[in-house]
């Protein structure tokens, strides 16, 4: 026979399920004891593990409620811009198995950064939700034709919770992100601490991310006194990156290195992979690193250790983004109120940058 807790929880569980659709009062805790002849210690417990599978909340001095999303399937659902993108294996394999142990199955989509992969994405889980969703958001630089699907969503009771960017103008919805402006303004200020006042930047221009980075880099230009070039930053699109991973298209890179080579001492990239590319472009310009060019980005991937120069990078804690979005998240599922949070930034010393007094 299941534990008494259980066995309370298994009766107001069938009790919910069976209203679903219409947010009622449960008894109080003492006409629950009364009622089934248990301890309020039982009545407290049983609760709790309603409350842990998004069947309850319990509002402060007004008692507890059911959520109305006792009919919704314990499902969860991930939209990224590509589930094979270098960074996103990882951030999945930190969130799912946390979701998994709170009894959730998790399906991953891939946009494949085309707001129109989106908009497929959002009508499928319109007309089969989930219960929640953790969601990397489309070119979330530019206005997004598809924020209607993700309120028509929340009002079907999804939990959603946005990571790495949000959209600027959806202010209604809880995100995970870094904190890219302190992010560029430290790599920035790193790089001047070595000497360098000619700092170039490549930095992706539909993201909102490579924005708040180059935002942060051009402040601390500004506050050590130093000039920014608009010579010297290289903007990239969505499209752009597709054709460096598809086809390995570095003309990108190749044009600003041409037109940059000898005007800049550092270079300041959106990410590890444009670092990696960047590097390997160098080499085959006869440009050192860090001799000639000092190369500094953000992730602390594996892709930082590729080249024969391990690239200085910025790095959360281990696990942090994951584990933050999955806790979010099943916080919002409970019906909790989740301010959005950005993740601070370490820097991570490696071989790729050098004291200006090596140029």
């Amino acid at each position: 026979m299941p534990a008494k807790y259980i066995h309370l929880a298994n009766i107001l569980r069938e009790r919910i399920l069976q209203n679903t659709g219409s947010l009622f009062k449960l008894p109080s805790e003492n006409a629950l004891c009364e009622q089934y002849g248990v301890s309020r210690q039982t009545v407290r417990a049983a609760l709790q593990l309603l409350t842990d599978e998004g069947l309850i909340e319990t509002k402060k001095g007004s008692g507890s409620f059911s959520t109305g999303l006792g009919a919704m399937p314990k499902r969860i659902g991930i939209i990224v811009n590509n589930a094979d993108e270098y960074t996103t294996p990882a951030l999945l394999t930190d969130i799912e198995p946390l979701l998994r142990e709170k009894g959730y199955a998790t399906a991953v989509y891939s946009t494949f950064s085309k707001i129109s992969e989106e908009r497929k994405i959002l009508l499928e889980l319109e007309k089969s939700p989930v219960r929640g969703l953790i969601v990397e958001g489309t070119k979330t630089a530019l206005p997004n034709p598809n924020l209607d699907l993700y309120q028509r969503l929340s009002a079907l009771g999804v939990s959603i919770l946005f990571v790495n960017g949000a959209y600027p103008a959806f202010t209604g919805f809880s995100h995970i992100k870094d904190d890219n402006y302190y992010g560029g303004y430290l790599l920035a200020k790193h790089l001047i601490g070595l000497g360098h006042s000619k700092i170039a930047g490549i930095f992706k221009i539909d993201d909102v991310q490579g924005l708040e980075r180059y935002s942060g880099f051009a402040a601390a230009m500004r506050d050590f006194g130093l000039p920014l070039s608009d010579d010297l930053i290289a903007w990239y699109t969505a499209a752009t990156l597709e054709s460096l991973e598809t086809r390995s298209d570095t003309g990108f890179l190749t044009s600003f290195l041409r037109k940059n080579r000898e005007a800049c001492s550092a270079v300041i990239c959106q990410n590890d992979e444009i670092a990696y590319w960047l590097v390997k472009e160098l080499r085959y310009a006869d440009i050192r690193v860090p001799e000639d060019v000092s190369v500094v980005s953000f992730d602390n991937s594996y892709m930082s250790d590729l080249n024969a120069v391990r690239i200085t990078t910025l790095s959360h804690k281990k696990h942090e983004m994951g584990a933050a979005a999955a806790a979010a998240l099943l916080r919002l599922i409970k019906g909790e109120d989740v301010p959005s949070e950005e993740l601070s930034w370490q820097l991570v010393p490696r071989g790729s940058d050098a004291p200006y007094s090596y140029h």
